[in-house]
């Protein structure tokens, strides 16, 4: 099962994507994560994103394809794998689809969780009231500046989704318990058909 999570910054896609990861057994993909672990390790990718980092770009589409195309190729991603963070832009969207096409593979769902943004932001000020889980970018200001990005770049991608049938909106704004719930009983469904 590949799955995409969806959603604007503070939605609660990285939550979700750890829940899922534990009861699926499917590896979750933080483009992130990832980009540091091949920087840490000194591999050849690592060594060519270190390069383009240190002069203050942007690793370039490809590189993030390439590195995706070598995770999913590893054994812990197997059964499947779980896209946090990446596809960001339309182009980066039709990239992962040629790769996956290349390698046999497809999504299976991209699961976007809806928010009401006003809402959106009272519960990342209040988490940021919560130290044991707040993150240095948990205030209105920064979120604010996310979600303009968001809707420029990313939420153009949704479309793309939704015509090929893989889009499953999710209402965000519920409790992480229920939240977990819509998405198994869709993934669940899924499985059975």
């Amino acid at each position: 099962m590949n799955l995409i999570m969806f959603g604007p910054p503070g939605a609660g896609k990285g939550t979700q994507a750890k829940l899922l990861q534990q009861t699926y057994k499917i590896k979750q993909l933080s483009t992130g994560d990832m980009l540091r672990g091949e920087v840490a390790a000194q591999t050849d990718l690592g060594r060519r994103i270190s390069d383009i980092m240190d002069d203050g770009g942007l690793v370039p589409d490809e590189l993030i394809i390439e590195l995706i195309a070598d995770c999913i190729a590893q054994p812990e991603c197997k059964r499947g794998f779980i896209l946090d963070g990446f596809p960001r832009t339309l182009p980066q969207a039709e990239a992962l689809n040629e790769m996956l096409t290349q390698k046999g593979q497809k999504i299976d769902h991209v699961l976007a969780l809806e928010v009401v943004e006003d809402d959106l932001v009272e519960r990342v000020k209040k988490r940021a009231g919560e130290t044991a889980i707040a993150r240095s970018d948990d205030n209105e200001e920064t979120l604010r500046r996310r979600l303009s990005v968001y809707h420029e770049q990313t939420a153009p991608v949704l479309p793309y989704y939704e015509a090929a049938g893989l889009l499953r909106k999710i209402d965000g704004m519920q409790s992480v318990e229920a939240v977990t719930a819509q998405i198994e009983t869709i993934l669940n469904k899924s499985a059975a058909a």
